[in-house]
């Protein structure tokens, strides 16, 4: 924070407007002194009042067509207000002025039309010791209004203390001597702007934190695949639905078993708001402890069936899911839809194709008590196997209404196996031109898993 030099400090370009002399042989303007000239001032404060929210500590908005400054003095001699002469702002326009003889009066003025205080460093601090702490009254009031400018106001020739009040949270210092209407309503102006510039700088460097440890957080909840051991070649890509968010309601996880079995799933939470990606870690989470656990097929999908009946908000939520159990030779896998598409499998020997998908159970969290029966599905030595969520495939294809669908998601994976590409390749490429063909970024998440085995 730049230290400012005491008394004839320089005025930033900012406040580079002239502020007119006011009219000599009159008084400060205060609360309870109005000029009769200053009706329409007093319509501007009423109408200034009316776009005020009550209760939000933020001072107005001094830049609005009909704003006025309003400076609170914060003096304990009940004499003192001559000392602050008349203020005018840029416009031209008087500054209002009220004066607190102490800290509980300037608790109940300083109400949110109030843009600056000027505060005398020598009024004592309630509960404290005169010299105690010689900006004990400083740093009291930045409690009370840490969003309102402060000016310090202190002795001639005392430019220590008042460098140290800006360095404690004064937006400058002044010089009690030196007062005069154009320094003053300069200075005014200045710390309104400068502390206004601090509180939109602050508040960017929060939101970038937040956004960063949320960042954090939804990488930490993407899952990393425990295939160690196995000869199968693991790719995923991931596109949540929600802006500028890295999680959605869409879900995925692969782990391999002591008995060299491969399991695989991806699921689909209805929604793809926050809630929905909270409910979709939980059912990852809890389907990677189950598995690991030696539950498969039928009853481990009614176990997670009981968890998303307990953890979701609504009794009208529900998941889809796609699990499949590689066989340790990787020649054979079980196959459990729960309203889920089917998977793809593509081999060297014929086209890609859709899995079997006749004996597709309910969605989780729709019937109590369902059964998902487990297939028998024959792999062959070489293969890929894509699982996906509808997000892949509920695309648009051009501006009409037609969408994309299973048949020409097949037909897509098919000319780009025939390109040659293949893991991270094909999924890039797969997501890409599902979002062209939309013309535009899809509203609904995508996430797509790819099994490769090569002998």
């Amino acid at each position: 924070m730049p230290v400012p030099v005491p008394r004839q400090r320089a005025i930033p370009a900012v406040e580079c407007g002239q502020a007119q002399a006011a009219p000599a042989g009159e008084g400060p303007l205060t609360e309870g002194t109005r000029r009769t000239d200053d009706r329409t001032d007093d319509r501007n404060d009423a109408t200034a009042g009316n776009n005020a929210t009550p209760g939000d500590g933020v001072p107005h908005d001094v830049t609005a067509a009909h704003a006025n400054l309003t400076l609170l003095l914060i003096e304990d001699d009940p004499t003192a207000a001559p000392i602050v002469p008349d203020l005018l702002d840029s416009a031209g326009k008087p500054i209002r002025m009220r004066t607190a003889r102490n800290l509980t009066e300037a608790e109940r003025l300083l109400t949110d039309d109030v843009h600056c205080i000027l505060l005398d460093l020598a009024l004592p601090a309630p509960g404290r010791a005169a010299d105690d702490d010689e900006l004990a009254v400083l740093r009291h009031v930045l409690e009370l209004a840490p969003r309102h400018a402060v000016l310090a106001l202190t002795a001639s020739g005392d430019a220590e203390r008042g460098t140290e009040a800006v360095r404690v949270g004064a937006q400058d210092y002044l010089f009690r001597d030196e007062l005069d209407g154009r320094l003053l309503s300069r200075a005014i102006r200045y710390a309104v702007e400068r502390k206004r510039s601090d509180t939109a700088e602050r508040r960017l460097a929060e939101g970038r934190l937040r956004a960063q440890e949320n960042a954090r957080l939804e990488r930490g909840l993407l899952p990393t695949p425990l295939l160690e051991g196995s000869p199968l070649r693991f790719a995923a890509r991931y596109r949540p639905g929600r802006s500028r968010a890295l999680l959605g309601g869409d879900f995925y996880d692969t782990v391999r078993t002591p008995d060299g079995t491969v399991h695989a799933m991806i699921g689909d939470v209805c929604g793809h708001g926050p809630d929905e990606a909270a409910l979709g870690v939980e059912l990852r989470i809890a389907w990677r402890a189950l598995t690991l656990a030696g539950l498969c097929g039928d009853q481990l999908l009614n176990t997670l069936q009981q968890v998303l009946e307990h953890e979701r908000d609504d009794d009208e939520i529900f998941a889809t899911l796609c699990t499949v159990d590689i066989a340790p030779d990787g020649r054979r896998a079980g196959l459990c839809l729960a309203g889920h598409p089917a998977p793809l499998i593509a081999r060297p020997d014929r086209p890609a194709r859709l899995l079997p998908y006749d004996n597709n159970g309910p969605a989780l969290g729709l019937l109590p008590g369902a059964r998902w029966p487990r297939m028998q599905v024959e792999l062959g030595a070489e293969w890929s196997l894509m699982l996906y969520t509808d997000g892949l495939i509920e695309g648009r294809v051009g501006a009409g209404r037609e969408r994309l669908g299973q048949d020409g998601m097949v037909e897509m994976i098919r000319r780009q196996l025939a390109a040659g590409l293949s893991g991270e390749d094909l999924l890039r490429a797969a997501v890409n031109e599902v979002r062209d063909l939309n013309g535009g970024e899809l509203t609904d998440d995508v996430a797509v898993v790819l099994l490769d085995r090569v002998p």
